[in-house]
């Protein structure tokens, strides 16, 4: 990817619109989308945008139950199947069941993940962090490759984040064997991954067809702070002591509607026809950071970095070749 194309290109849309104002005259009839976390926070806005549209969705759901009951007033074509992105097994059973359907995928939105937990391990003694948010979101778009060819347009989206600016890929140590764990630390690497993850397959798809972005959905309360105790939001600056909201925080942060906008307008938006590889924020394409940059803005360079994406590629390919 060239460093021009990690640019602004005029979307029309503001930072606060909603996903339903971004499909406004767009019709989804006829395609196939899977969006993970699809029955929680941005992901259910995703969803019902989506289906609202005209799209069969399908929610693959850790907690089928909870997707159910979630999803039950969400009008339109949904469907539900079980799957944990933390257990490779799982996965593949349900991208086997998917691929059995004969359906092509138009769309892939990589949007479920894990926040700043305490240290756990999945697979094979993974950091949960990188794991679920990054090689369990890979191994379901590999096993699902067929589906995305066979839709001759298709498009990934992964749910990458500005928490990407707190580091890059910890290339000698991405699962904290050797080095101290820090959560944050993990989300950002995790965030970065997910960016990276997006300009691979992108470099890997455009020849047959597989555009793939990267998106920052902004600042959004939702159960993905499941993990931080107040005290610590209220360390972070999201919440005053007194457990409220401030000003600021309120003019920056978007509503779930909201902050699923760029999500589905990297998805679907005709202007992005052609294009790909790029870290997405307020529904149009980032630009690409500098020395004046806020620690809120942009994509720091090491996600939008071609050989970077291609070594992550490669390790990441080795990890769950072994998994």
């Amino acid at each position: 990817m060239a460093a021009s194309d990690q640019a602004p290109i005029g979307s029309g849309f503001p930072a606060k619109t909603t996903a339903r104002e971004v499909l406004a005259g767009i019709d989804l009839s006829g395609q196939n989308i899977i969006v993970t976390g699809g029955y929680s926070g941005i992901g259910l806005e995703t969803v019902r945008a989506l289906a609202g549209a005209g799209a069969r969705v399908t929610v693959p759901a850790r907690r089928a139950d909870a997707a159910a009951a979630a999803l039950a007033s969400v009008a339109g074509d949904i469907e539900i199947a079980a799957m944990d992105l933390g257990d490779l097994a799982s996965v593949r059973h349900f991208a086997d069941d998917y691929l059995d359907t004969g359906r092509g995928l138009n769309i892939l939105i990589n949007n479920a993940g894990i926040m700043a937990p305490p240290l756990a391990r999945v697979g094979k003694g993974w950091e949960s962090q990188f794991g679920t948010n990054h090689l369990g979101h890979m191994a379901l778009a590999l096993k699902l490759a067929p589906a995305l060819q066979a839709a001759d347009g298709a498009r990934v989206v992964a749910l990458s984040s500005v928490g990407h600016v707190r580091s890059d890929v910890i290339w000698d140590d991405p699962h904290y064997t050797t080095r101290t764990y820090d959560k944050w630390e993990a989300y950002g690497q995790a965030k970065s991954a997910n960016a990276l993850f997006a300009l691979g397959v992108d470099l890997l798809g455009r020849d047959v067809g597989v555009r793939a972005f990267s998106v920052h959905p902004g600042g959004i309360f939702t159960p993905l702070q499941r993990h931080l105790p107040e005290e610590e939001m209220v360390a972070l600056g999201w919440k005053a002591p007194d457990g409220t909201i401030p000003p600021m925080v309120q003019a920056m942060f978007k509503t779930p509607e909201q902050g699923a906008s760029t999500s589905v307008w990297a998805a679907t938006s005709p202007k992005l026809a052609g294009k790909g590889g790029v870290y997405c924020e307020d529904c149009d394409v980032a630009k690409l950071a500098t020395a004046d940059s806020q620690r809120w803005e942009h994509a720091r360079p090491w996600i939008a970095d071609d050989a970077k994406a291609e070594k992550l590629w490669a390790m990441s390919e080795a990890m769950l070749a072994d998994a």
